[in-house]
């Protein structure tokens, strides 16, 4: 999943996805499986879309 694909106002702030990724860490014991690589890597992905979103808020 792509941020582009994400309907506008559906991205959860940078606090929240960060939260979740702190989250994954912690469970997977600092080494990722797959699965939780691929869920860390659309994490990274939507925590980058609410960076920007708030940056464009901002300006």
């Amino acid at each position: 999943m792509s941020p582009d694909s994400l309907p506008p106002g559906s991205v959860r702030s940078a606090a929240e996805v960060n939260e979740q990724i702190r989250a994954l860490w912690l469970r997977a014991g600092g080494t990722l499986s797959a699965q939780e690589r691929a869920e860390y890597e659309l994490l990274v992905i939507e925590w980058a879309a609410a960076i920007r979103t708030r940056v464009i808020e901002a300006a």
